[in-house]
């Protein structure tokens, strides 16, 4: 392979649009034109003198020797996004730190973000997405995800920050007229208010290994329609229990999986930084994990 000491912008770019799927994506990371990002691909390719993709007008594909650089390289320019923390210390932390958590945890985490974490590292810029769509960590260009109940594929790394405990909740109203499950078979006959990702009901798995396809009305993509739709009697519904701990307090929502097996789900911290996490991302999920010891339910 030639010497691409001098090649680090085409690097990037072949990184950032492998990482992204696409000249336009990457250039939007990059902050400069598609054409300047397949540019600096094209000369790279004549430098190694091979193909890294292979294109059409919908997708690019990576070759053989597309795959061989991304596999030496892109582990050295995520070290390379590391060393000037290394160098200087958790006073030198700065950057961008762009993160995605589901929006039901956010009035947990948000206060003690903006109030303890982003007044210590002044330098440090905050990019927050909030949804409960399981985001491409790659793709969409975020830092680290935290998700409940699903873990990472391929070279995606995973810690786990918290147990989170689930229940399953209705109305008063809901409960006067099917009563409480004392049985997965008891639950499965019940009206759900169903959690959809990509239109699929999302399974009900109890610890035992007893399973089924909850039956509903109304399908939901948030915690937060979940829990309405449960609120105002339209089915029962699995949810985070800190979520809902106010309404169970006040007899709002009543638990009715006391009597069922119910596992709890993991909150992890997704990212694709190998071991060489920038140090202020890491001190970032460290402060994130802290919180979970005040949180009820966590």
């Amino acid at each position: 392979m030639p010497n691409l000491l001098n090649e680090t912008p085409g690097l990037i770019a072949f990184v950032r649009t492998v990482e992204t799927g696409s000249f336009s994506a990457a250039a939007r990371i990059l902050r400069t034109s598609p054409s300047a990002v397949s540019r600096s691909v094209g000369r790279l390719e004549a430098l190694v003198g091979a193909r890294l993709f292979l294109r059409s007008t919908r997708a690019l594909v990576l070759t053989f020797e597309g795959q061989s650089l991304f596999d030496k390289v892109s582990p050295l320019l995520r070290q390379l996004d590391t060393s000037d923390e290394i160098a200087g210390g958790e006073e030198a932390l700065a950057g961008r730190i762009r993160f995605s958590m589901p929006s039901e945890l956010a009035r947990f985490f948000m206060t003690p973000i903006f109030r303890d974490f982003a007044p210590a590292f002044p330098a440090i810029k905050l990019e927050v997405g909030l949804t409960d769509r399981q985001v491409d960590l790659i793709r969409e260009d975020y830092d680290v995800v935290f998700r409940v109940g699903s873990g990472g594929q391929g070279e995606l790394r995973v810690r786990k920050l918290a147990d989170v405990k689930m229940v399953i909740v209705a109305s008063p109203s809901y409960v006067e007229k099917y009563g409480k499950p004392r049985s997965a078979d008891e639950a499965a006959t019940l009206p759900f208010a169903r959690y959809t990702v990509n239109g699929i009901p999302r399974p009900m798995v109890f610890a035992g290994g007893e399973h089924f396809a909850p039956q509903g009305r109304v399908d939901c993509d948030t915690g937060q329609a979940l829990r309405a739709a449960a609120l105002h009697g339209l089915g029962a519904a699995l949810l985070m229990q800190c979520v809902v701990q106010d309404e169970l307090n006040d007899g709002r929502l009543i638990d009715i999986s006391t009597e069922l097996d119910l596992p709890a789900e993991a909150l992890n911290v997704v990212h694709a930084f190998g071991p060489m996490m920038p140090l202020r991302v890491r001190r970032f999920c460290d402060f994130v994990a802290q919180q979970t010891g005040s949180i009820p339910g966590l």
